[in-house]
């Protein structure tokens, strides 16, 4: 594996775009909308591609028949060079990917079920991860019955992305809060004048416009998640964006949250937690 400049990043884009799975984190990546990684199996003719976005995702595409590369990626995966100090989670497309993957990590795969110590280093996490699609009849109905209206949600400006904590916060996915007011969208809540939840554009490409959510602790389980992201919904609707909505399939709470606004579940594929 070859650390790719970022100068020739652009160059990446026709083999992107062919991935029919979440590739958006990944073109922000290679279109320059925020730093990340990538790694190549060759420079001038490249067939295998790794792209790191710095939240913590990498994406794993292109030729899998690859023993040098495979050999650096199983290192890499199992952080045997301790380049990283968190998790990292790994799509891989297409699907004989995952064939090769499991036979690679054969030694070291558990599923996210039988991981019941939650043991963190030295294994491969198997997870699975779905991919929604957005249903605008199913929206309209449930808007019909949930107005948001009389709740306090203003447009996300740079001052409330420096005050959003959590763990799925803008700050991840954007340089600054000037970039995300110039290049990205979000609606934020306040409960007794308390900034309580948001919902924004983790990444916008071309017509489509993926979803970050983030309660902060005080104000969960109290479904103002549904009002910031119905303002969300109506703003792509108006601009003519399509909502893009994936979560693990563990993830209850975003899961039902998801049907709730008119999302349909309608692809699920593997999702691997890199070692510590």
């Amino acid at each position: 594996m070859k650390l790719l400049d970022k100068n020739r990043y652009n160059a990446l884009a026709p083999n992107l775009l062919k991935v029919t799975i979440n590739n958006l984190f990944a073109r922000s990546v290679i279109e320059h909308c925020i730093p990340g990684k990538v790694y190549v199996d060759n420079y001038n003719n490249p067939q295998t591609f790794f792209v790191i976005h710095p939240y913590g995702m990498s994406l794993l595409y292109g030729d899998c028949n690859n023993p040098e590369f495979n050999t650096w990626l199983y290192d890499y995966a199992l952080n045997k060079n301790k380049e990283r100090k968190n998790h990292e989670w790994m799509q891989a497309y297409p699907g004989t990917w995952d064939n090769v993957l499991q036979d690679l990590f054969k030694d070291c795969i558990i599923s996210s079920a039988k991981n019941k110590t939650k043991k963190e280093k030295g294994i491969i996490e198997l997870n699975t991860r779905v991919n929604f699609k957005f249903d605008p009849k199913k929206y309209k109905a449930f808007r019909k019955e949930n107005d948001y209206s009389c709740m306090h949600i203003v447009r996300t400006d740079a001052k409330m992305f420096n005050d959003i904590k959590g763990t799925v916060v803008p700050a991840y996915f954007w340089k600054d809060g000037e970039h995300f007011e110039k290049r990205g969208v979000g609606f934020s809540l306040f409960h007794k004048n308390k900034l309580a939840s948001t919902a924004y554009s983790s990444f916008i490409h071309d017509d489509k416009l993926e979803f970050g959510i983030e309660t902060l602790a005080a104000f969960r389980g109290k479904g103002l998640a549904q009002h910031t992201c119905s303002a969300l919904i109506d703003y792509c609707i108006k601009n003519n964006y399509e909502p893009i909505w994936a979560c693990l399939k563990e993830n209850i709470s975003s899961y039902k949250l998801a049907q709730k606004l008119g999302f349909e579940p309608i692809k699920e594929i593997h999702f691997y937690r890199l070692s510590k």
